[in-house]
């Protein structure tokens, strides 16, 4: 027989992508064929990797050359001045517009997918997104969803509303902020949820822009950090701790940040909240002036930063060969890095921005697993005292190593992969 075709589809940006190509290199070894589904600015970053490419746009294409994720980078540079708002503030600043962007790509890249997917008649669809794509429901063959954002996305009324980043014993703020959210959103879901029945799929759940998969869902979060929830996500549904790719380039600190008396600290605030150049620049500075050496992912705006004698940083850095080498991480609690640290049993200091990253640092805080930060409201002292804190603690790395050394008994690509060829088979 032909080897299983897997078709990977994950959302334009780099930690949905990430996250797929770690389940890609498991399926690979396992001998499937596979295939990603990316968004433009992404084309030939996968290819590189040794994975297949089908290419698709969200919007029109622009008049200037793209880079991979562009269209979210762009995004998040005009809506950035919402970062420094309440999340109850964000909802219809910042929530809303990503909604409607996410949406409006849904509706603009339909035709395309379906001719994709009627191109390569895969044996199952693998799709890591937050809204529906009426193509992957109307092909006909198995598909699968990857929830790689912060868990909460699947609701229950027992837990904070997502992207609220309120604590989960302390209810005042979790109605207000419901109330506001389908204020905004309630009209959008009913036009995206039309859309989605014209063209063919099942009506969407309730307050729901996204169907959970009837074969396979798959949510990325570790048991040490997850909810108790009220109700059970049902036999469909299994959670991956972890889901670790292997980085194809290796990173070795310079010299000079190889001993010291500080901590060995590693920073990034993603693809997205690395175009933020005053907020990187002031780590930059509070970090150059502390004793503690950092290794910095200096991300889309790097030639407008400047690393100091005990740093040292590029545009884009091997995270997870990094990970195993510091003391401490500096994060903007993007979902991916969040269970990477926890993979590699480092402890955070979270600084969230927008979306899940909140509601992670929140639950890596009430965990004990590192301290929240206001990303534009902290002190000086209150950073490196943090570290200084986080590096210091023996029972906290005690715990951080217990729970790395079970997620890398069991990595989640692994399981993944098994998982998925095993909805594959069905079909075949």
């Amino acid at each position: 027989m032909a080897a299983p075709l897997v078709v990977l589809f994950p959302e334009g940006a780099f930690g949905p992508t990430n996250n797929c190509v770690g389940i890609a290199q498991a399926l690979q070894r396992r001998g499937a064929r596979v295939v990603f589904v990316v968004e433009a600015s992404f084309q030939g970053t996968l290819e590189a990797q040794g994975f297949e490419e089908r290419v698709m746009r969200l919007k029109p294409a622009p008049a200037q050359p793209e880079e991979p994720g562009q269209f979210w980078k762009d995004f998040i540079r005009d809506t950035a001045p919402q970062f420094q708002r309440p999340t109850i503030e964000q909802l219809e600043g910042l929530v809303l517009p990503i909604w409607a962007e996410l949406v409006a790509g849904a509706q603009y890249v339909d035709e395309r997918l379906r001719a994709i997917f009627a191109e390569l008649d895969p044996d199952v669809i693998v799709v890591d997104n937050v809204v529906a794509f009426p193509a992957v429901l109307a092909h006909g063959c198995p598909w699968v969803r990857i929830v790689s954002c912060n868990p909460l996305e699947i609701r229950d009324p027992e837990l904070p509303p997502p992207y609220s980043g309120y604590p989960t014993r302390d209810r005042s703020g979790w109605e207000p902020f419901r109330r506001r959210e389908a204020e905004l959103l309630d009209g959008l879901r009913a036009e995206f949820g039309a859309f989605v029945q014209d063209r063919g799929a099942p009506a969407l759940p309730n307050a729901a822009f996204i169907h959970a998969s009837p074969y396979l869902n798959l949510f990325l979060y570790p048991a040490a950090l997850d909810y108790a929830r009220s109700r059970p996500l049902g036999p469909s549904w299994s959670r991956l701790e972890s889901c670790v790719r292997t980085a194809e380039h290796r990173y070795r600190p310079p010299e000079r940040l190889r001993t010291g008396d500080g901590a060995l600290v590693y920073c990034s605030l993603g693809s997205l909240g690395s175009a933020d150049v005053p907020l990187m620049a002031r780590l930059l500075d509070v970090l150059g002036r502390s004793r503690h050496r950092a290794i910095v992912s200096l991300g889309p705006q790097h030639d407008q930063l400047r690393l100091a004698i005990n740093q040292d940083g590029a545009a884009l850095l091997p995270q997870p060969r990094i990970l195993p080498q510091v003391d401490v991480v500096i994060t903007h609690g993007g979902n991916n890095t969040i269970t990477e640290a926890c993979h590699f049993g480092r402890p955070m200091v979270v600084l969230p921005l927008f979306w899940d990253q909140h509601d992670n640092a929140q639950r890596i805080d009430e965990a004990g697993l590192g301290v929240r930060l206001p990303p534009y409201a902290f002190g000086d002292a209150e950073l490196t005292g943090a570290i200084d804190r986080l590096a210091a603690d023996a029972g906290l790395h005690r715990r951080l190593r217990a729970l790395a050394s079970r997620l890398q008994a069991q990595p989640g690509t692994g399981r993944a992969a098994e998982r998925i060829l095993g909805i594959a088979s069905q079909r075949r």
